[in-house]
Formats: structure tokens, sequence, C-alpha cells
């Protein structure tokens, strides 16, 4: 036996949407910027304890995951096998595609894209000294055996809740091991009758006496099954790409020099900083404001009028922004109109002018809300709704223009100390606001990352 045995991450993604009311693999829903699939994907494609992959899809899509598969640039993926009429036969497959070389096999479900990669390192680990591993965390309700009666089902036991666990995946075996199981249950003509609903399962009846070792899971680690695991899913996805990732110094470079960037906004506040910034990076930077050169996001010709001065584009920000408060009906005309012209039709503009040179080069558009998108608040009607406004505009962005290559996200500053702010709020603490510069230093992250579709928050602990 090799002295390091390789390991392959096999995701399961043979299921339709049926209990979400689909007609099409759920797996392939898109949530916060990127189908199902592909976040999944990434966790595995992405660990370093993790050698190749393998993706186990439902008949007639695998056209559609290849293609996933080459524009997410998923290089750990060798295979892309047809999954059968049964989940136990869609993992025989799978596990018959690995061929005849001894591994370490971890079977996940797709719709599993919370994994978290401590677990997928742990499994590994553990398959060093176990030939058998599973993950499962402890159940915080009580569970209770069922029985029938007269009038309906009644409760005829329940068990001692500290020895029970919920199980989760990935379900992790030496590949001889989890095929001479599987070997064994096709043989058992009462398997399709009685089928096991996992590989543990199907391990713990055909070969009792090997032991299954148990990995902690985590509690996001939730299996997208019905409607509403959508919704949360989507969310808990936002929140883990809360903070963009910390590039190294010469990331920075490497993304920025030479290329260009243009900024609406730029004459001050978080703007002038991003511009600041970008440029000691060597990025050629072109700004753009209504105080500096008198561009106005809120007309269109403007907006295009100013890009068309500067050629190829990389990368476009709109940090443009206005702040009134007041009773909806005690604002005039005026303040409605400016409002929604520079938070909500100012980001339309800037996206709709940029889309041609981004699609050239494969850009990235940045736009920002604020915290207040969340949940409308008395005296800021008109600002949360255009910030809502802008995060729904990102999202769908990221999904429609995903085919050109263009990265689409939103940067969610808490309390910023900007000229903005000041003029609505008077002189603040300044301990109790984040620093325009922390706000744009984050923004550069976010636009030399691979993200899409996100809003990124930026709290005082981040900066």
């Amino acid at each position: 036996m090799e002295s390091r045995l390789r390991s392959v991450g096999v995701v399961l993604a043979g299921g339709v949407g049926q209990r979400v009311g689909l007609n099409t693999p759920k797996q392939l829903i898109k949530i916060a910027g990127r189908t199902i699939l592909e976040h999944t994907l990434a966790l595995f494609n992405g660990s370093p304890d993790i050698d190749e992959v393998v993706v186990l899809m439902a008949p007639g899509y695998a056209d559609t995951v290849k293609e996933i598969v080459e524009k997410g640039g998923f290089d750990k993926v060798s295979q892309i096998v047809e999954g059968g009429a049964s989940r136990p036969e869609s993992t025989w497959r799978a596990l018959k595609a690995l061929g005849p070389r001894e591994c370490n096999v971890l079977l996940h479900d797709a719709v599993r894209p919370l994994l978290e990669p401590r677990i997928i390192t742990e499994c590994v680990r553990a398959l060093q000294t176990h030939s058998a591993v599973g993950v499962a965390i402890p159940s915080s309700d009580t569970v209770v055996v069922a029985a029938p009666g007269p009038h309906g089902e009644t409760i005829h036991d329940i068990p001692d809740r500290s020895r029970l666990r919920r199980v989760q995946t990935p379900q992790c075996f030496r590949l001889s091991l989890i095929r001479e199981a599987y070997e064994r249950a096709f043989a058992d003509p009462d398997f399709d009758r009685r089928p096991a609903t996992d590989d543990c399962g199907v391990l713990l009846r055909y070969l009792p006496d090997v032991p299954i070792h148990i990995v902690p899971g985590s509690e996001s680690n939730m299996k997208i099954t019905h409607p509403v695991d959508v919704y949360i899913a989507d969310k808990l996805l936002q929140l883990a790409a809360t903070s963009a990732p910390t590039p190294d110094p010469r990331d920075y470079r490497e993304a920025l020099d030479g290329r260009t960037m243009v900024v609406f906004g730029g004459g001050y506040g978080i703007g002038a900083d991003v511009v600041e910034l970008a440029t000691g990076h060597g990025a050629r930077v072109h700004f753009f404001s209504r105080t500096q050169n008198g561009v106005r996001v809120e007309d269109y010709d403007q907006v295009a009028k100013a890009l068309a001065q500067v050629g190829r584009i990389d990368y476009v920000v709109n940090t443009a922004d206005v702040l009134h408060m007041g009773k909806l009906a005690e604002v005039t005309d005026e303040t409605i109109a400016e409002t929604v012209g520079v938070n909500y039709l100012g980001p339309v503009n800037v996206a709709r002018a940029a889309y041609p040179y981004l699609r050239e080069s494969a850009g990235r558009l940045l736009l920002y809300t604020s915290s207040g998108y969340t949940r409308g608040r008395a005296d800021y009607s008109l600002y949360s709704s255009t910030k809502a406004a802008v995060v729904n505009l990102t999202q769908a962005l990221a999904d429609e223009w995903a085919p050109d290559g263009i990265r689409v996200n939103c940067v969610n500053p808490e309390r910023t100390g900007t000229p903005t702010r000041e003029r609505a709020f008077g002189e603040e603490p300044p301990h109790t606001l984040l620093s325009s510069r922390a706000v744009a230093q984050t923004s550069l992250d976010v636009l030399i990352s691979d993200l899409t579709g996100q809003v990124i928050d930026v709290r005082p602990n981040d900066a």
C-alpha cells in the first residue's frame, strides 16, 4: 500500500429537486451568486487534502456540469459520471469509476454546500487510522419512536438523546472496503426492498464488524431538501462571505499593476481612498464625481461619456451616494428624485454603461449598500429601500453576467466616517465609526477575489 493514499471527493449530485418544487436538479439552483453544485465543488477543489474530485450527476445534465467545471476552473474534477435510479446505484457507479487503485473516498451530498473545510481535513486525517469514517452531530431535539395507533401515531419509545447523533456527509472509506460492502448489498435480494439510506448504513449492515469512526460535523452543514432550505442556505452562504479573503500583498500588485480602474464618486470618502490605494498598487485609476468633474451618475449619458474617455476597463467601482433623512410624507420631490437617482438609478446607469467594457476584459463591478438594507426604519424609507435595491441588482447581475466572466459584488459597511455621514449626523465619536480607508481596503480585497454575487459586510472588528 502507498505511504499516502490519494483522497478523492465524490460529489453526489444525482437527485432531482422534487421536494423543493422543481423539475430540474436542485443542485443547479443558484444561491448567493452561484449554483449549489459550484459552492460544493469549490470546497473540495480548494481543499489541500483532496487530490481528485468525481461528480456523480443526474442523467441528462453531464454537459451542464462540464460547462460549470470548465468555467469555474475546478481543475481537480477528473470525471463526471451519470447517476443511477437510486442513491445506492449512483454511489456504486461512482465507486466503479474510481478504478482499481486503492484510495480514500469521501462521499458527499452536493446539496450540502455549507460544509466546513475543517471537516474535510479531519475526515482525511481520520482515514489514516480508520477504514470508515462518518460525520455526525449531537441531536438537539428529543427523538421518539412512533407506533401506529387506532387514531394515528403514538409515541412508543424515547431513546436516550445523549447517545443519538444526526448523520451528515461526507461519509468516508477505503475504496476497497466500501466496494465490498456494496457488492454484498447488491447480491442480497432483500436490499432493494429494504435499502440503506446512506453509505454508512450499507457498511454497517453488510460488514458489521468494521467500526465507523465519528468526526464531529457542524450545524451549518445542512442538506437542502425543502423550499425553506434554499432560502436559509442562501442567507448562510452570504454570511459565510461577509469577510473578504485577505490577499497576500503580492496579490494586489499582480491583480492591479497596469490594470485600469474607474471609480465613480471618487472625489472624497471611500471612493477617494479606493483611488489612492489602487494607484499605490500600480493601477491606472480614473475617477469621476459631480464635485470634481461634474459627472452625475443619475445621468446615463454623462456616465457613458466618462467611460468612453478611458478605453479598456478592468474594474468599475461606484461609491456615489446621498443620504437624506425624513418622513416620506414630508420629503420634497427634489429629495425623492435625488435619492432614487443617485442611490439606485446611478448604479443601474454605471452597470449598463460599463457592461461592454467589462465583458471585453472579464472584469469586476463593485457596488455599495448600507446596513439599513436589511430592514427599513422610520425616517430612512428612501435611503434603505434604494440600498436594498442595490443588493438585488448585485445578485441579479452576478447571475446575468456570469457567462461573460464578469464578477459583481456589493460592499456593506457599517457606520463609516465619511463627509456624507457627517453632513447627516454631525460630528460623532471616531471610535464608533469605521474609517473610510478600512472600507476601501476591503473593497480592493473583494475586487481582486473570485467572489461574485456576494454582499460583503465590513464591521469595526474586521477593519
